[in-house]
């Protein structure tokens, strides 16, 4: 399996290749007033409106950097069984490359956080460890339901 490599604050993490649809550069985003917290904006993503939120706001409370290496990462977030996928845009710093791993390369990190659903197990890598983290559990409850609100209403157009 391969996992793409990013980094919030200091920490590095990795998000499941299999789930993501593309890598792009980060781009001018559409602001939305009053949106919640992490969220970054819309996205115009091949002619679909597509909302970014900022994985280092939702993971530590600041804001990603516009750095050369700042990238929205698209992933599909949909349930297994959705007929049609849902994308989701994942702003994220240092986004420079992706590990190979096997399962068994995975451990449990012996810490559960109940405000924070979305660590996954955590691989040890010749740099640093890098914990997996699954992105459609990062996104907090207020925002899911802002978000799927709108993919509601747009499809009702």
């Amino acid at each position: 399996m391969l996992l793409l490599i990013f980094q919030s604050g200091e920490d590095r993490y990795g998000l499941d290749a299999s789930r993501i649809i593309e890598v792009v550069p980060l781009a001018s985003l559409k602001h939305v007033p009053h949106a919640p917290e992490g969220m970054a904006g819309l996205l115009n993503y091949r002619g679909t409106i597509v909302p970014v939120m900022d994985l280092s706001a939702l993971l530590t409370g600041t804001p990603s950097r516009a750095r050369l290496s700042t990238r929205i990462v698209l992933v599909d977030v949909s349930p297994e069984d959705s007929p049609a996928p849902r994308i989701l845009g994942f702003m994220a710093e240092r986004v420079t490359e992706t590990i190979r791993y096997r399962e068994q390369d995975l451990q449990v990190s012996g810490v559960a956080v109940p405000g924070a659903p979305y660590l996954g197990k955590i691989m040890l890598d010749q740099y640093a460890m890098v914990q997996r983290i699954d992105p459609a559990a990062v996104i907090p409850e207020s925002l899911k339901a802002t978000l799927f609100a709108l993919a509601k209403e747009s499809n009702h157009d």
